[in-house]
């Protein structure tokens, strides 16, 4: 089934990720410096405590997992309960980016840490059995586990009542509003219009619009633009396509259209943004 989050979470899939793993005897302390947009860290055995810099520590047990929201550098140590036996900490470091992972990523804490029991057990345990048993293609199979187990974190934390879940997300499990949204991440060449959303989701335009500016916190057509530029940004930089052709498959009638949109949105035009990914 498609759903907005699936389409939103694609964009978090990395090329090549960075696969590291420790062994480490108490007293321990770990230093990463500003890196990856994204980093997972789990314990596969032992306790920890994560420290990004400015903010609260946040303590690890074994097969709990924390994701690293951003560059700033942070520090692991050995947790208060450290036994005698070697800890053994698993990172995974993401290179992500580009505009719609920001729809994902825009406005997440530093540190989201979920509990071992929460969901997220089963990846972690699987992952734990590949590293303990050396076996041909390890590497890729990693890669993947590593990908289950950030993608897990994510919508587990995200659906906690008390997390900060953009507007976006917990808009999805409202019926009308999420069926828009869907739809709007389906097909977002297709000239919609707020009507068309609204008698989608059996509601009168103006009730539609109070309900989406409400729980989304701005108006449909906003929001759709929004959605539209991010995917011409990723485009962009992602593939060779020429700037009409990015302008057909976003909804913009010609790469004129596109361009003045863009520019507004970004600051810049749209070759430039091209060419500073280089």
């Amino acid at each position: 089934m498609d759903d907005a989050l699936s389409r939103l979470l694609d964009d978090v899939r990395p090329q090549g990720v960075v696969v590291e793993t420790a062994d480490l005897s108490a007293p321990w302390q770990v230093r990463c410096p500003a890196g990856a947009a994204l980093t997972l860290v789990t314990m596969v055995r032992g306790t920890a405590v994560l420290t990004v810099d400015g903010e609260t520590p946040a303590e690890l047990a074994a097969g709990d997992v924390a994701l690293v929201v951003g560059r700033r550098p942070y520090t692991l140590a050995d947790g208060p309960a450290e036994s005698a036996d070697q800890a053994v900490l698993v990172t995974g470091s993401y290179e992500v980016g580009g505009g719609v992972c920001d729809r994902v990523l825009g406005g997440l804490p530093p540190v989201l840490l979920v509990e071992s029991g929460a969901g997220v057990g089963r990846a972690v345990d699987l992952l734990t059995d590949e590293l303990e048993n050396a076996r041909p293609g390890q590497r890729a199979l990693l890669d993947r586990l590593l990908d289950l187990i950030v993608l897990t974190a994510l919508r587990v934390w995200l659906d906690r009542p008390d997390s900060s879940a953009p507007p976006w997300y917990r808009a999805q499990q409202d019926p009308a509003i999420g069926s828009a949204l869907a739809l709007m991440h389906a097909e977002p060449a297709r000239r919609w219009t707020v009507a068309e959303l609204a008698a989608s989701s059996s509601m009168s335009r103006a009730a539609f619009s109070r309900r989406f500016h409400a729980l989304v916190g701005e108006p449909p057509m906003s929001y759709l633009t929004c959605w539209r530029l991010c995917l011409a940004g990723d485009l962009l930089r992602g593939t060779d396509d020429t700037l009409a052709t990015v302008a057909r498959k976003v909804g913009y009638a010609n790469g004129y259209a596109l361009s003045a949109a863009f520019t507004r949105f970004y600051g810049v035009r749209p070759g430039e943004y091209r060419t500073d990914a280089a």
